[in-house]
């Protein structure tokens, strides 16, 4: 969603994007009138940052105490936005504070103030336009305040979801790790007759396989060898701006892109109403991570979600960002299992007991956990578990999704096993690692 070639295409855009942001009202127009981050650092506009062919504005926080080699985050508009703008609407700068990076914000003004995502420019590794000046932003900052280029990331929401696309795959280079929201994958608004909007591709129905996907990300930087960013993906269902199916054709790409399967490794439910898969492992920064959200529009980020996204690049631990599949395990929660097992010659029973030892009531669940090889399991009662062997997931039933704190919910299962009767390693509640 970027600049239109004529007035009529421009209204059109507008008009699109203008009824998205009224629909997320609470996110983006109270966003505007609420106040920067309690702190003396301040937004500074900068000018001058280098190579811009496009006229691109940069704005910059640069939070109090950073340290000698800080992390960077790019966090990129929606249409009719601006830097400032989403400085104000959205939780960044006020997780800068607190884990201390910085913060730039580009800001489109072409007409529309939507971001070149479609142009062979856009879409080609120092091609020129709008990826350009971004890129100048970053080695500005890299060259001005010593940031980490290990540790540079971006985000964005609807045309700045788009543009974390195409900076990750068209700078693989520049940035370790991108989150889009609402977005749609690399290439997908391409065109080439100068136009602005994509119509197949906003409504979902550019549907390709993950090879010409990834593809797509390959031709963008010819040559190019090194390692490839990591992924997080967020949608909602009920998006009409950028239909839904965008967001399986991203898991797509970027499956591929890594070289994965695009079977989940883990599918849990942070939230209720939230379906999580990961791609690669089960850590809490695999190379592909994405969000559905049930019954949501074209209206993020919303409360909580910012903070997601610095997890998933690391910021909130202040150590390095691993390219590869990291080693990292979640941090252990609020929570402990119980696993007990009756075995005889080639089967076994379990019985599994979750304890909610936290303050907050739990309202659904999901256990993670994978069983010792040669354990299948053949049924289950209190709780879903699929698949029936390796790393396995189990689900409440209708009945006893509810934990309240100091509460225990409880399932058992049947299993068969050739000899090794043992328990799972470790277990992973909505995420979070448990004590067992």
């Amino acid at each position: 969603m970027f600049r239109p070639q004529s007035e009529r295409t421009s209204m059109k855009l507008r008009a699109r994007i203008a009824s998205a942001i009224i629909a997320a009202a609470a996110l983006v127009t109270a966003g505007l009138i609420t106040a920067p981050p309690a702190a003396s650092a301040q937004l500074t506009e900068v000018t001058g940052f280098g190579t811009n062919p496009s006229n691109l504005r940069m704005h910059l926080y640069v939070p109090d105490g950073v340290g000698a080699r800080p992390a960077l985050l790019v966090a990129v508009h929606y249409c009719t936005g601006s830097g400032p703008a989403f400085y104000s609407g959205t939780e960044f700068a006020s997780l800068a504070d607190r884990y201390k990076f910085i913060v730039v914000y580009p800001s489109a003004t072409r007409s529309g103030s939507c971001f070149d995502v479609s142009s062979p420019q856009a879409l080609t590794h120092n091609g020129g336009s709008d990826p350009v000046g971004i890129v100048s932003m970053v080695r500005y900052v890299q060259q001005r305040y010593n940031a980490d280029p290990d540790r540079t990331y971006v985000t964005g929401a609807s045309s700045g979801g788009m543009m974390t696309n195409v900076l990750i795959g068209a700078y693989p280079d520049v940035f370790k790790a991108g989150a889009a929201f609402m977005g749609v994958p690399f290439g997908c608004f391409a065109t080439t007759d100068g136009s602005s909007w994509n119509s197949t591709c906003a409504n979902g129905q550019l549907i390709k396989t993950p090879q010409q996907w990834g593809d797509q990300v390959r031709a963008a930087y010819p040559g190019y060898s090194g390692p490839r960013p990591r992924m997080q993906i967020w949608h909602g269902t009920e998006d009409t701006t950028l239909r839904y199916p965008n967001f399986q054709e991203q898991i797509k790409q970027w499956t591929n892109v890594h070289g994965l399967s695009q079977t989940p490794s883990l599918t849990d439910q942070p939230r209720s109403g939230w379906t999580r898969t990961r791609y690669g492992g089960t850590g809490t920064k695999e190379r592909v991570e994405a969000i559905s959200l049930q019954g949501v529009g074209h209206s993020l980020p919303q409360g909580g979600m910012a903070a997601m996204v610095i997890d998933f690049f690391g910021l909130s631990e202040g150590g390095t960002d691993p390219t590869v599949t990291p080693t990292v395990t979640p941090p252990v929660g609020n929570c402990k299992v119980t696993y007990t097992t009756n075995a005889w010659n080639t089967g076994f029973t379990a019985a599994v007991t979750i304890a909610n030892t936290s303050t907050t009531a739990i309202s659904s669940w999901s256990l993670a956990f994978t069983l010792p090889a040669g354990q299948t399991v053949t049924s289950a009662w209190n709780a879903a578990i699929s698949p029936s062997s390796g790393q396995v997931t189990a689900r409440n039933v209708s009945y006893n999704g509810s934990i309240a704190p100091g509460a225990s919910a409880s399932f058992g299962f049947q299993a068969t096993h050739t000899g090794d009767t043992g328990k799972p390693a470790a277990f992973t509640l909505n995420g979070t690692a448990c004590t067992s």
